[in-house]
């Protein structure tokens, strides 16, 4: 069992509200981002996923037996990056996430419910809630400056500036 602290996304709305809205916007701006798991012998594994915004929590919704959600219910860390688009914009910077996934079980029908109405997904579907361990965003300041914010639960953002 891991002691890392960890956040539901209302937590870490309510503690870094600006940095909360620049980063679920780089998530609307793509449907598809990648999610990073770890394979029964440790290794990572890298997989498109769609993710959900709703009622204060970051979702994962996936098809009960594919590979990222047998890896997620065997181990729950996981990573997540926001898509980058097309071409090298990047508006809003490079987002990452990492935590823990927590599987939402078949019986719990309301809160399914609830994220089905707003998500629709293909049924029978495996739902996963996260706790973040680290929110990241990396971005050019004045084309002089790679800035990267970092976030962890119980303390401000860092602010890191490289030349």
């Amino acid at each position: 069992m891991s002691t890392e602290t960890t956040a539901n996304w209302a937590a870490f709305t309510a503690a870094e509200p600006g940095l909360a809205k620049t980063v679920e916007e780089r998530f609307a701006a793509y449907p598809h981002h990648v999610l990073a798991t770890l394979r029964g012998d440790g290794s990572p594994r890298t997989t498109g996923l769609e993710v959900r915004f709703l009622n204060g929590e970051l979702w994962f919704g996936m098809m009960p037996d594919s590979r990222k959600a047998l890896d997620l219910r065997r181990d729950p860390r996981f990573a997540l990056q926001a898509n980058p688009g097309e071409g090298t914009g990047m508006g809003g910077g490079d987002v990452r996430l990492a935590g823990r996934a927590v599987e939402i079980p078949a019986e719990d029908t309301r809160t399914r419910a609830r994220y089905a109405e707003e998500a629709e997904p293909p049924e029978p579907f495996r739902l996963f809630r996260t706790e973040l361990t680290e929110v990241v965003r990396t971005y050019v300041e004045d084309e002089t400056y790679l800035v990267v914010q970092v976030w962890k639960p119980g303390g401000p953002v860092r602010t890191l500036r490289r030349t």
